[in-house]
C-alpha cells in the first residue's frame, strides 16, 4: 500500500510565524524536502500579501520549484476569486481552495456565513475547473468548532457533495480545531466515501488534543489515502485560539512505515528539513521522531 504525503510547512507551517522566510531560505527546504523524496508540496498561497507576509512571494516561488523539480506536485492554497485569478497567472495546474462548515469559524475567517461562503467557493471551483485546474476542495472544522461543537455530518456531506457537483477533483477533510477522535474520523470519512466513490478524499489534522496519528490510523483504515503534513508539526490556525500543529511528517512517516504502508519519503534524509527548521526559528518543534532516532 503507497500513501501519499502532502507538505504544508511553506504554507499552513510558517502562516503564523512572525520570522519572515526569504525566497532563498525556502528554496534551500524545498531542495532537503525533495531530496528527501516529498512529491506533492503546497508552497504557498495566493491571499493578500498584507494579511498574510509570509506567502508574498508565492508567485516567484511557484515557477522556481516547477522549473527546478518537475517531479514534485506543485500547489497553493485559494480562497477567493481575486486569489485563483494570480494561480492561473502562475501556470499551476493544480490549487486547494478552502470553506468552513462552521457558521462562526467562517465569519471569523472570511466574513461570511457559513452559507453564503459555500456557494461563493462552489463558484470559484467551476472557474479553477474550466481553466483546466485540479481542485482539491477543503472542509474547515469538518470535525467541530470550538465555538459550535460538533458539526453534524449531514451539514459536512451537503457541503461536500456541492463542492464535488461544482468540479473539486479531491475532497480535504480538515481538522481544524484538532477536537476530532478516531470512531468520528473513521464514521465521517466512511459516510462521505460512499457517497461520492469517485473524488478522492485527504485528511488534515491538527495534533491540539494529541489524537492526530491516532486519526491518520482511523483515515487510513477508512479508505484515505491523502494526508497534510508539517516538518516538525509547524503551523496551526490563526482564527482558532490554542489550536496545535500540524501533524510532524517525520512522526506521519515513522507510523507508515511500522506498518509496511509506503510515503516514498526517506526518514532520514527528511529529518534534516526538521534540523534546518529548528536552526532557522531558533527553537526546538514539536516533532519527536528525529530526536529519537541514532545519529547518522
Amino acid at each position: 500500500m503507497r500513501v501519499v504525503l502532502e507538505e504544508e510547512c511553506l504554507r499552513d507551517g510558517l502562516q503564523a510565524e512572525d520570522r519572515l522566510f526569504s525566497l532563498s531560505e525556502k528554496m534551500e527546504l524545498i531542495r532537503l524536502l525533495a531530496e528527501a523524496g516529498v512529491r506533492r508540496l503546497q508552497v504557498g498561497s495566493f491571499v493578500n500579501p498584507r494579511s498574510v507576509p509570509q506567502v508574498a512571494n508565492t508567485d516567484v516561488l511557484v515557477s522556481l520549484v516547477r522549473q527546478q523539480y518537475p517531479d514534485i506536485l506543485c500547489t497553493a492554497l485559494v480562497l477567493n476569486e481575486k486569489g485563483l485569478e494570480r494561480a492561473v497567472r502562475s501556470g499551476l495546474n493544480h490549487l486547494s481552495l478552502s470553506v468552513s462548515v462552521s457558521d462562526s469559524h467562517s465569519r471569523k475567517h472570511t466574513g461570511l456565513p457559513a452559507a453564503e461562503a459555500l456557494e461563493s467557493m462552489a463558484e470559484v471551483i467551476r472557474l479553477a475547473a474550466g481553466e483546466g485546474i485540479t481542485v482539491r476542495a477543503g472542509l474547515m472544522c469538518a470535525f467541530g468548532c470550538v465555538d459550535e461543537g460538533i458539526i453534524a455530518e449531514e451539514v459536512v456531506l451537503d457541503a461536500a457533495i456541492r463542492l464535488a457537483e461544482a468540479g473539486a477533483a479531491e475532497l480535504n477533510l480538515a481538522d481544524t480545531t484538532g477536537m476530532a477522535g478516531p470512531l468520528q474520523v473513521r464514521n465521517l470519512v466512511s459516510r462521505i466515501g460512499a457517497a461520492l466513490p469517485r473524488i478522492a478524499l485527504s485528511l488534515h489534522c491538527h495534533d491540539t488534543r494529541g489524537l492526530g496519528l491516532v486519526n491518520f490510523f482511523a483515515a487510513l483504515e477508512a479508505g484515505v489515502r491523502i494526508f497534510d503534513v508539517a516538518a516538525g508539526g509547524l503551523g496551526g490556525c490563526p482564527c482558532v485560539e490554542g489550536v496545535a500543529g500540524n501533524i510532524a511528517t517525520e512522526e506521519a512517516v515513522h507510523l507508515f512505515n511500522s506498518m509496511g504502508v509506503d510515503t516514498g519519503i526517506d526518514l532520514g534524509l527528511y529529518c534534516r528539513v526538521v534540523a534546518r527548521f529548528e536552526q532557522l526559528l531558533n527553537r526546538p518543534l514539536p516533532g519527536r521522531v528525529c530526536r529519537s532516532l541514532p545519529p547518522s
